[in-house]
């Protein structure tokens, strides 16, 4: 995992420094007003290329080593989860095991959320900080052209990762069953049992028992249908998860920074109580496979509907004058047709496909302070404030900012919604996920989300037919007189057992034998 983190890092250091399309030129002399609107002048601007001689000039390598990087740390990071909860269950007893679950759920869900906090921290930080004048800037971590510090964050992981694999080298391989006492005899048979083990699998190989084992889990339909149930829901998350930073810069005008913080503070400490709710109420109440799968499927299920919700939480679109609204502040179709110029620029001479936004004090977002009708400007780099600007229609005097406006009040309430929301459906959802862990190991296993969660729900529902038709070990008969016959049926066994042997047993020697 470290090998491959550093590798995803490397071609921030092989490639040049990144350079962002903009009006305002941060190499000139910025008090020669060169990029505002200047009638009958002559402007000084870098052509805008086409987007498909762009595409034609793309002949870069370097997403390889984001691939072999990702290759890399995927066959480090595969093993832990697996391995590290069969290693619980194989020692653990069986009413303790959903607790301790959690606890390394909750540990799985503890590291993304400093993850996030790091990835906070980095998004915020400019990319080639370092290696150029950040005073020079005119674009905030709010501006749709910001690329942060993405490749440092790789660099940390990288030295935590080897640092954290030093531990796992003291692990042993095997311990006594939780539960056994932990005297000379108990160790002794079972370390002599694990000998036997060894020595059966060297001589049979892995190849012997692979195949039925595979053969009996593929004709297992709970099992199989549990293993459907998580792949699409697990598409449909990740597809969520994956894009709700840009989700949330997009529809409620925050920050890459922003976006990753938010989400790390509402989403992962409320997985982290259910992960640990869900352990504890396993453990309190001994829930039993059938009820697990029933907790499990409702609890999801309930999640899944709340999340519906979340498209009744949106803003409007950013008010851009020749975009989403007139230059009289009137809103109109985004495919209206090409409006962006206008009275009060067409004299400007100003590019019309360079996206650097200003924000005019009228509340009304410009694609430049040029097409703004700007012609004066104060201060340099982020806080370059212009003036004078013909297209904005106040009653004072007319000025604006770089970046786009603030999309207001409503909209901060509804991303609130949203959050809290988001919030609670993740407590509900990982609520669920230690039952679902028990239907695994004890036996057996805002649109494209929401269409492929709930084809979920059909396998989901068909595992609940099944367990009701089965009696599964460890539950209670569901008559009397069955339950008088697994006793009559223990004592017969028992009595035969204890004729056969000569040695009588003491109460210690008994419970270790069964």
């Amino acid at each position: 995992m470290g090998i491959g983190c550093f590798l995803k890092s490397l071609p921030h250091f092989l490639m040049d420094l990144y350079e962002y399309e903009s009006t305002v030129s941060v190499l000139g002399n910025l008090s020669s007003n060169s990029f505002l609107c200047m009638e009958n002048g002559t402007q000084i601007f870098r052509p805008t290329e086409d987007p498909s001689d762009c595409v034609k000039e793309v002949k870069s390598l370097m997403w390889v080593y984001i691939l072999v990087g990702n290759i890399i740390r995927g066959i480090g990071e595969t093993p832990i989860m697996p391995l590290g909860i069969s290693y619980i269950e194989d020692f653990a007893k069986s009413e303790n095991s959903p607790l301790y679950i959690g606890f390394v759920e909750t540990g799985a869900i503890i590291g993304p959320l400093i993850g996030l906090l790091l990835a906070s921290f980095c998004a915020n930080v400019y990319v080639d900080t370092g290696s150029v004048n950040t005073d020079d800037l005119t674009i905030t971590p709010t501006d749709t052209r910001w690329v942060g510090a993405w490749w440092f964050g790789f660099l940390i992981c990288a030295g935590v990762n080897v640092l954290t694999a030093i531990p796992f080298f003291f692990l042993p391989k095997t311990l006594p069953k939780e539960g056994l006492k932990n005297n000379a005899d108990v160790i002794k048979n079972d370390k002599k049992e694990k000998q036997r083990e060894e020595v059966k699998k060297e001589k049979d190989g892995i190849t012997k028992d692979f195949l039925p084992f595979m053969k009996s889990l593929l004709c297992n339909p709970i099992y199989m249908l549990f293993i459907l149930i998580s792949i699409v829901q697990f598409n449909a998350f990740v597809n969520m998860f994956t894009f709700m930073p840009k989700y949330l810069e997009q529809q409620y005008g925050k920050s890459a920074s922003d976006a990753i913080f938010l989400i790390g503070i509402y989403n992962l400490p409320p997985i982290c109580l259910g992960y640990i709710a869900g352990g504890l109420i396993m453990k309190k109440f001994k829930i039993t496979v059938k009820q697990a799968a029933h907790i499990g499927c409702w609890l999801s299920l309930i999640e899944y509907l709340l999340h519906f919700l979340c498209f009744l939480m949106i803003c409007d679109n950013s008010s851009v004058a020749g975009i989403t609204t007139t230059y009289k502040g009137v809103q109109q179709d985004l495919y209206v047709g090409n409006t962006i110029l206008a009275d009060c620029n067409r004299d400007c001479n100003c590019p019309t496909k360079t996206w650097d936004p200003v924000c005019g004090n009228n509340g009304v977002s410009y694609m430049s302070a040029c097409l703004a009708g700007c012609e004066t400007s104060v201060g340099t780099g982020i806080n370059m404030v212009f003036q004078n600007c013909s297209c904005i229609q106040t009653s004072g005097n007319s000025s604006a900012v770089l970046g786009l406006c603030d999309k207001g009040y409503d909209c901060s309430m509804m991303l609130q919604y949203f959050l809290i929301l988001s919030a609670i459906g993740s407590f509900i959802y990982s609520l669920s996920a230690i039952p679902g862990y028990m239907v695994l190991l004890r036996y057996i296993y805002l649109g494209l989300p929401a269409a492929l969660r709930g084809t979920s729900y059909i396998p989901a529902f068909l595992i609940l037919i099944i367990l009701k038709k089965r009696l599964l070990p460890g539950e209670n008969a569901s008559s009397g007189t069955m339950l008088i016959e697994a006793k009559v049926t223990g004592k017969e066994n028992e009595c035969k057992d204890m004729n056969q042997n000569s040695k009588v047993l003491n109460d210690d020697e008994l419970k270790t034998k069964l």
